[in-house]
């Protein structure tokens, strides 16, 4: 399941619905982002997200449906949230389950790199300073790069 959205998630509700009626579950893995009050030096007032409708759920669901290509996995989870967001507000939720916790962190991984460097969104931080985009970081490509995604969207191996 995909959705961006403005309100805030809860994990428990969030979590018990991934694995309701699923009695096979061994793992569950969640990761959640959560908006930085500094960045680059400067404090953050607020975040602001921007996305591009359709085309951002499509974006993602390609690389949930490699990540199910790549593990066994039974089902996966992501809530991005769109709008203004004030420091530690979540931003994102990223959730697997499978039988094993390693295919479920690694999956849990996999789409998180690929939501901070390839995912069709922009985030503009207000700060004290003035508004500023937000690119990915080098660290961020670097971390994408190392499951080798080929440039059709396919993986370049079948596993990392």
């Amino acid at each position: 399941m995909i959705r961006i959205e403005e309100q805030d998630f809860e994990l428990g509700a969030e979590i018990a619905r991934l694995r309701a009626g699923s009695p096979q579950v061994g793992a569950v893995v969640a990761f959640i982002g959560t908006v930085r009050d500094m960045n680059d030096g400067s404090s953050v007032v607020e975040m602001a997200l921007e996305h591009y409708p359709g085309m951002t759920e499509k974006s993602i669901q390609a690389i949930v449906d490699q990540a199910h290509l790549r593990w066994s996995l039974f089902d996966t989870l992501v809530i991005h949230r769109i709008g203004p967001l004030l420091p530690q507000e979540q931003i994102v939720l990223v959730g697997v389950t499978s039988a094993h916790r390693g295919e479920a962190f690694a999956a849990c991984e996999f789409i998180m790199d690929y939501l901070k460097t390839e995912a069709p969104f922009w985030k503009k931080e207000q700060t004290p300073e003035g508004a500023r985009w937000v690119d990915a970081r080098v660290t961020d490509e670097a971390a994408l790069a190392k499951w080798r995604v080929a440039d059709d969207g396919g993986p370049a191996t079948a596993n990392p």
